[in-house]
């Protein structure tokens, strides 16, 4: 049987729209307290006005660049400091910027590897002390990594590539991470969308938006809570249950 997160503590990344949102949204309904992070506070303060308004047991909001790790490390220590412990962390942040490798804007490339990869490190990192202390108390005994990736991190495509490089070193870091932790009762779980409607394809030069458009026309795309769905499927699980990967895909998309 599912589990309620009631007593938990989950903090989520990338929180000011999209799955993020959705995703904190879901674990607050399940009776998590959360912590919401993103660099937009003023979407954080909004959604934190709404999850109390809908009776979250608490929310902290954090205006965090993930890619700064010391900015990392204060947002994991205010959310214990303040909510008095960790269960779940989700890895949400993250940026897509598409097109061909010849010729591209390397600052592009910079950008995802600081964001898709190192920011994921950084928040494990900081968070993994606070996880292994929570999966030996009580109310669960269990605590959770969900680290958001993509179905990018399992098929290389062209005009992608180094958005698929990032994506499948987060698959090679989390399989490592879930080896080395699993003993102790901390879940490591890959949550890896297609094509869902969010503010993700937006950051693209025009001629990408175009070719996505064309390449996605009359798709029925997934929803942020379709995502969010997903990730409480897999951190209620019962504390003998690991959920290590969740493939979600419009119905009509066929790569």
């Amino acid at each position: 049987m599912a589990g309620r997160l009631d007593g938990t503590v989950a903090l989520v990344t990338g929180a000011s729209s999209g799955i993020g949102e959705a995703t904190a949204a879901a674990l607050a309904a399940q009776g998590a307290a959360v912590a919401v992070a993103a660099r937009r506070e003023d979407r954080l303060l909004d959604l934190a006005d709404r999850l109390r308004a809908e009776g979250a047991p608490g929310v902290v909001v954090h205006r965090c660049d993930v890619t700064d790790e010391e900015q990392v490390r204060r947002m994991v220590e205010q959310t214990v400091s303040e909510l008095g412990r960790l269960d779940t962390l989700v890895n949400n942040a993250g940026v897509m910027l598409l097109g061909p490798i010849e010729g591209a804007p390397t600052e592009e490339w910079r950008r995802m590897v600081e964001l898709n990869l190192l920011g994921l490190f950084y928040c494990t990192h900081a968070a993994l002390p606070h996880l292994l202390a929570s999966a030996e108390a009580e109310p669960r005994r269990v605590a959770d990594v969900v680290n958001v990736s993509s179905v990018a991190g399992r098929v290389a495509r062209l005009n992608s590539g180094v958005y698929n490089a990032t994506k499948f070193g987060v698959g090679a870091f989390s399989e490592s991470l879930r080896q080395e932790v699993t003993a102790r009762h901390v879940r490591v779980t890959i949550v890896e969308p297609g094509a869902t409607a969010t503010e993700l394809a937006f950051h693209n030069r025009q001629e990408v938006l175009e070719e996505m458009a064309r390449n996605f026309a009359g798709i029925e795309m997934l929803h942020s809570e379709d995502i969010a769905d997903a990730v409480v499927f897999a951190v209620t699980r019962p504390r003998h249950v690991g959920v290590n990967e969740v493939l979600v895909r419009p119905t009509e998309q066929e790569r």
